[in-house]
């Protein structure tokens, strides 16, 4: 299924390799060694945290925002781990060549291997790995906020000894500490102090949003050109890696990519990789035909054209290996696409329609009726949504998984043997009935609930006239009762008798919570489904649950009968013309002779079963 296009992100990974070619070959340094300064040590900079954020985004948001990854950390480490043993193998003649590993010992080996990279543009591997497993081992202790701190703080350890250097060298003591840095690392950008906040940045990415990134982009790019020149000027800079405003330039950076709705492109992503990785032996190449061909002052003085060169050469190597690379065959010959921006539309038009103080528990069960439940709900996140609805403990715990943050209700029975599940994973089970709540009582461990109630569907729920039975819920002492709901039965239908029907159903509901509140109980209540937030919305209550109008559609058609609600189809079934063929007039097409041409036709056949 298609739920979410990263065109933007993988478009921008081949222009971020040819930035770290830029910073390795300065173009424009022949030209205007202050405007080679600009683009190679401020704007060539946003390179490898894009990188880094890309990383972060895919892979960290389950282990920040809790839930784990579903080992997506291990394979990540796994697959960039391989990728950095491959790298390092083919630089080995040239780093021989180059006398890099004369006089190896122990210490050095290690700082090699571990923070300068085996090759001078390798750093980025080792980096990326030792930030994630920062990033994972801390997600363990700390909460998102925490993380933050600790990685600004991190960063800002780096910051002092790249490009404010200047700032605490002559400070015996620090200048001292940082010796002591310098010792097992030549810079402080290294997967200690400068990869995790990019990494985090990127898991943040995930659950966040600003308003207009693209002119976030252009102030912060702005000013962190002027600190870049500032620096220059002043001569604080040890290198030139690290500024104060690349963060937050890097996260509106990547904001603004992520509103490209371009299509996703393996070939792309492994193109950049190609041209990141073999660009120094281009440089190597280049270099060796020119003084072959005694062109030194047109491939190698002449900087831009240099440069052009080296690009050229990297992505005929990129576009040569994506070439050979297998097509990925298509898995069938239908598939599913999901607009998130129609998502995004029916939010906004649900949570209008509600009164003020009732906010949205979208429906997520059935794999967000098969719209994908982890993508959806994200995209909820992001969207403000705190609260989900699914229907088993299972569902709960693979949105945790997937990094879904907020309150999930269970609207199911969980066995009793799966408990733990519901509170491994801090999601809400729904004591069902009295009964049910006295068998989660006798688990032993808190479990926070809300409880259902039955006000006339006789489906789930306490009935609504037991209230004695209802308050001794309340009252079980490994039961947190946060929430009390009901089910309306009619909601969607609109006339006489569904109306008086879902009347009652609200008044003895509120009745109930009234009553409740009477005795010292005041849980968050909830009594709207699809068809009560487009028919009855004046009900209120702290929650509303959209299903099936959430994904654009209603459940019968006189749901909106009379109803402005403008609601967009989320999901789009589509499938490829394979052949077109014409049929001529009093032809029969398909089985049963059921279709006969009018006139001449065209006919399309669609694979779609």
């Amino acid at each position: 299924m298609r739920t979410e296009r990263f065109g933007g992100l993988d478009r921008f990974r081949v222009a971020a390799a040819l930035m770290v070619i830029a910073i390795h070959t300065s173009p424009l340094a022949s030209f205007s060694a202050a405007a080679d300064f600009v683009l190679t040590r401020v704007a060539a900079r946003l390179a490898v945290p894009f990188f880094l954020m890309t990383t972060g985004y895919f892979i960290l948001p389950g282990y920040v925002y809790g839930g784990g990854g579903g080992g997506r950390l291990l394979k990540a480490l796994k697959k960039t781990g391989l990728l950095y043993l491959f790298a390092a193998a083919i630089y080995l003649p040239l780093g021989v060549y180059a006398g890099h590993y004369k006089g190896l010992t122990p210490l050095s080996a290690l700082k090699m291997l571990v923070f300068d990279g085996t090759f001078y543009h390798l750093w980025y591997l080792p980096a990326a790995m030792l930030g994630m497993a920062v990033i994972a081992i801390a997600a363990k202790k700390l909460k998102p906020r925490g993380l933050a701190v600790m990685t600004s703080l991190l960063y800002l350890v780096g910051l002092l000894g790249d490009s404010y250097w200047g700032l605490v060298k002559y400070i015996p003591f620090i200048s001292d500490i940082y010796g002591g840095i310098f010792a097992i690392s030549t810079y402080t950008r290294n997967g200690l102090f400068y990869a995790p906040i990019f990494l985090l940045l990127g898991a943040m990415a995930a659950k966040t949003e600003i308003s207009h990134p693209p002119i976030a982009l252009a102030l912060s790019l702005g000013a962190m050109t002027a600190e870049g020149l500032a620096l220059r000027a002043l001569g604080l800079q040890r290198h030139d890696s690290m500024y104060l405003l690349l963060p937050l330039c890097s996260y509106a950076l990547f904001m603004t990519l992520l509103k490209c709705k371009a299509p996703s492109s393996e070939r792309l992503r492994a193109g950049a990789a190609v041209i990141y990785i073999i660009h120094p032996w281009m440089i190597v190449t280049v270099r060796f035909g020119a003084k072959l061909l005694s062109a030194d002052r047109l491939f190698i003085e002449n900087s831009l054209i240099h440069y052009a060169a080296v690009c050229a050469l990297s992505a005929t190597a990129a576009y040569l290996w994506t070439r050979l690379m297998p097509e990925k065959q298509k898995k069938c010959r239908a598939w599913a696409e999901v607009d998130l921006s129609a998502l995004a539309h029916n939010v906004k038009a649900l949570s209008e329609r509600l009164p003020q103080g009732c906010a949205l528990m979208p429906a997520v069960k059935a794999d967000a009726y098969g719209h994908g439940a982890v993508a959806v709900s994200r995209a909820l996140n992001r969207l403000g949504c705190r609260s989900f609805c699914v229907a088993t403990a299972t569902e709960g715990a693979e949105l945790r998984r997937g990094g879904v943050k907020g309150e999930i209700l269970i609207l199911g029975c969980t066995p009793l043997s799966q408990i733990d599940m519901v509170r491994r994973y801090r999601l809400t089970q729904t004591a069902a009935d009295a009964d049910y709540a006295a068998e989660l009582n006798s688990y032993g461990k808190k479990i926070e609930a809300h409880l259902a109630v039955d006000t006339g569907m006789n489906r789930l729920g306490e009935r609504a006239e037991n209230s004695e039975r209802i308050l001794s819920v309340f009252k079980m002492k490994n039961l947190k009762i946060t929430g009390i709901f009901t089910h309306l039965a009619a909601a969607d239908v609109k006339n006489d008798g569904a109306a008086k029907f879902t009347a009652a159903q609200a008044q003895r509901f509120f009745e109930l919570c009234g009553w409740l509140k009477e005795q010292g109980y005041e849980p968050k209540k909830h009594i709207l489904n699809s068809g009560g937030i487009v028919n009855y919305p004046e009900l209120g209550g702290d929650y509303a649950r959209p299903g099936i109008a959430l994904y654009g559609v209603m459940s019968t058609a006189a749901g909106t009968d009379g109803c402005e609600l403008n609601l967009r189809p989320v999901l789009s079934v589509k499938s490829e013309i394979v052949l077109i063929k014409n049929v001529k007039q009093g032809e029969n097409i398909g089985y049963g002779l059921c279709v006969k041409a009018q006139r001449d036709m065209r006919l399309a056949v669609v694979p779609i079963g």
